[in-house]
């Protein structure tokens, strides 16, 4: 067991929108990113996805409304439902998935 510093992770990620696997728990991926002000493209999965911003802002746009979840707040996508990130999302952020 350890801590695992997940801003620091995301800082020295290569590139922006590209996560990592942090660890597992309870069968769930747990991923870091770093968010750059970019969009990122539509996209939808067969399971539901919770995606925790740890600070900024991330965009969140589910088939055209865009929904601002901000630093200690989290969005779960159900399953199956289209949604991409609208440009202006920067920050660090958590996506629970399997």
């Amino acid at each position: 067991m350890s801590k695992i510093p997940l801003t620091a992770i995301a800082d020295q990620l290569p590139r922006a929108w590209n996560s990592t696997v942090v660890g597992r728990a309870a069968g769930a991926n747990l991923k870091v990113l770093r968010m750059d002000d970019a969009a990122y493209p539509d996209e939808s999965h067969d399971f539901d996805e919770a995606l925790l911003v740890l600070d900024g802002c991330m965009r969140l746009d589910l088939q055209g409304q865009v929904t601002e979840v901000n630093a200690g707040e989290v969005f779960i996508v159900p399953a199956g439902v289209p949604h991409a990130v609208a440009p202006g999302s920067h920050g660090t952020l958590v996506i629970i998935d399997r």
